[in-house]
């Protein structure tokens, strides 16, 4: 169960099996075993959250969804598994609450009233759910690759901060940690860290461009950050937890197996690189 105290968090981020294909649903619900059971570990560990990849329970391949076989187009969303996702999500709520575990989990959300769609793109999300297993807040991915703007998913238009035991936590999935405005406008709403969780490039092989990038965003912006990627791009670039210098201070194994990285995360210190970065900014902005 959670032991740090009020002004700091346990964090554990976590590496998963990544899934791609939405027809096979025994996968998917595989992997939903496998959530819960980093879940358990966690909470063994003593973390207060644990932070999941981009599509956790499926990333779906655009092909696989393309209207078109011949070519690459419009996905029909028609052939996601919505109802298994739904049950799946279900599951990992109760569980969250029986361990009273904050989780944030990434998952399609569907367009429309009550979410239950009406024809629209839905969007790629973290559900951000409590130690109740309530959805207190959901962070929609707002800059989308080529691909996912061409042809599967709308775009978010805002941030998200929610304070969990006096922390200050900011949201981003994607490639979006490519885009350092994201991460210094959660620095100035005054968060503590930011949470990363990403499918990973295409090429496994270009994970490291995604963690080089978050190592330099904690650094320039003194934030702690947290990068949740799927299990296949350990070899290359593991998830894990980078400290407000930019150092890694807790690391799954660099191997192809779900795990979990668990550190305890501090408000963020002020500094004065940060606090020149800033005056710079502003004098450029006047």
């Amino acid at each position: 169960m959670p032991t740090t105290s009020p002004t700091s968090l346990r964090l554990a981020v976590a590496q998963t099996t990544h899934h791609t294909d939405p027809r096979d649903t025994e996968a998917l619900r595989a992997l939903g075993v496998e959530i819960r059971a980093l879940m358990h570990q966690a909470s063994v560990a003593g973390a207060d959250l644990i932070q999941f990849p981009e599509g956790t329970l499926c990333f779906p391949d655009k092909r696989l969804l393309s209207r078109d076989p011949d070519q690459l187009s419009e996905a029909d969303w028609t052939r996601f598994p919505w109802l298994v996702l739904d049950d799946e999500i279900i599951r990992i709520r109760a569980l969250a609450a029986k361990l009273r575990l904050w989780t944030v989990l990434g998952a399609q959300q569907r367009a429309g009233s009550d979410r239950g769609g009406d024809g629209g793109r839905p969007t790629t999300s973290l559900l951000i759910i409590d130690p109740a297993g309530e959805v207190v807040g959901r962070y929609d991915e707002r800059i989308l690759s080529r691909s996912k703007q061409a042809y599967l998913y709308a775009a978010g238009t805002e941030s998200v901060v929610i304070e969990v035991n006096g922390l200050r936590l900011g949201f981003t999935s994607g490639l979006e940690v490519l885009f350092p405005a994201l991460f210094s406008d959660y620095e100035e709403q005054g968060v503590d860290a930011v949470l990363f969780s990403t499918a990973g490039p295409a090429d496994p092989a270009e994970a490291d461009s995604l963690s080089s990038s978050a190592r330099t965003h904690a650094l320039q912006c003194g934030l702690w950050v947290g990068y949740a990627v799927p299990s296949d791009k350990a070899p290359y670039a593991a998830a894990g937890i980078l400290a407000p210098g930019g150092e890694w201070v807790a690391r799954c194994p660099d191997e192809a197996i779900p795990a979990i990285a668990v550190a305890d995360v501090t408000p963020r210190p002020e500094h004065p690189g940060r606090t020149w970065r800033r005056t710079m900014l502003q004098a450029l902005a006047d």
